[in-house]
């Protein structure tokens, strides 16, 4: 398994807000909204260095949505900023009817995303977030795994033409990806070549499936891992490669069991290549108080719980 040197450890909503900046600095159309979470969001460098691109919507998300639907008419490029479970589940009427239906270049900043929120609980820990992004036609979904990932991606999806829905979270966690990457949208990386068993990752279950193949190599366990920072469009090609030589896959993230990244490959596998799958996700509940480590293992995302669901999947083949 390959070894992953890791240059420090940062929140992806950090990473956001650099991208945020660079993304102004690059085009004088990218404007942004904040739903009265500015500091959350890491946006505070984005405004000192743009004042005048930077509306304070207040806690009036819905509001936000449709002022970032109007000024994409202006030629503008917004990113509208809250948590993701204001982001989502508060506005979905107007994200599918101002956005999503019409198309417009709005991009939906969702940080604090999962369980890995906390000790806020479960009324701010939304499991369900991608699936129902995901189900819009035309939005683009994205969920990335470490600070350089999510700076890449956010500046990426300020020259993408079209509604995108970036999702990232509170905890520090490893930075492992490259400083000065190139983002592809709907690319899949592949981060180690195996034999015995795919792993699809997305989000922060990226580095606890690099964990689970360290502990998985110590057991002769070959592991083919792909980073799905996409997870729609969804790398179907490389997913299907990998488990053309694997014969088996895992899926892992920090969602609800349905609607999630596990669903959409499972579709993916059913129509083209049928293949044992196990999922590495919440198990159709909410979540609650207490420290992201905490919660991660409790309800199952853990490293040991790839592990576990490598050597069930492996058995059915």
């Amino acid at each position: 398994m390959k070894t992953f040197e890791i240059t420090g450890k940062k929140d992806t909503r950090s990473g956001f807000g650099a991208g945020l900046l660079e993304a102004g600095k690059n085009d004088e159309n990218v404007v942004a909204l904040c739903a009265d979470l500015v500091g959350s969001l890491k946006m505070q460098d984005f405004i000192n260095e743009f004042p005048d691109r930077f509306f304070q919507t207040g806690i009036a998300e819905a509001n936000m949505i449709g002022m970032s639907a109007g000024l994409t008419i202006g030629g503008k490029v917004p990113f509208a900023g809250t948590f993701a479970n204001f982001a989502t589940g508060r506005v979905y009427d107007q994200i599918r009817q101002t956005v999503a239906y019409s198309g417009k270049n709005v991009k939906i900043a969702a940080s604090h995303a999962g369980l890995t929120l906390g000790e806020d609980g479960a009324t701010h820990q939304i499991l369900e977030d991608i699936g129902l992004m995901k189900m819009l036609p035309g939005m683009v979904v994205i969920n990335p795994c470490d600070y350089n990932q999510t700076k890449a991606a956010t500046i990426a999806v300020a020259k993408h033409k079209g509604p995108v829905y970036l999702r990232f979270g509170r905890p520090s966690v490893p930075i492992f990806t490259p400083e000065n990457q190139e983002f592809e949208i709907g690319k899949a990386i592949h981060l180690n070549e195996g034999t015995d068993v795919t792993i699809v990752a997305t989000g922060h279950l990226v580095w606890k499936a690099i964990e689970a193949g360290h502990e998985l190599a110590k057991e002769g366990i070959s592991v083919d891992l792909i980073n799905i920072h996409t997870i729609k469009p969804l790398d179907s090609e490389a997913i299907l490669k990998s488990v053309a030589k694997t014969g088996a896959i895992v899926t892992c993230e920090e969602h609800n069991i349905h609607g999630g990244l596990g669903e959409s490959v499972a579709q993916v596998l059913a129509t083209n290549n049928p293949t044992p799958q196990e999922f590495v996700a919440v198990k159709d509940s909410f979540g609650e108080s207490g420290t992201p480590d905490q919660l991660m293992d409790k309800y199952g995302l853990g490293t040991v719980d790839v592990v576990n669901a490598v050597k069930k999947v492996i058995a059915r083949k």
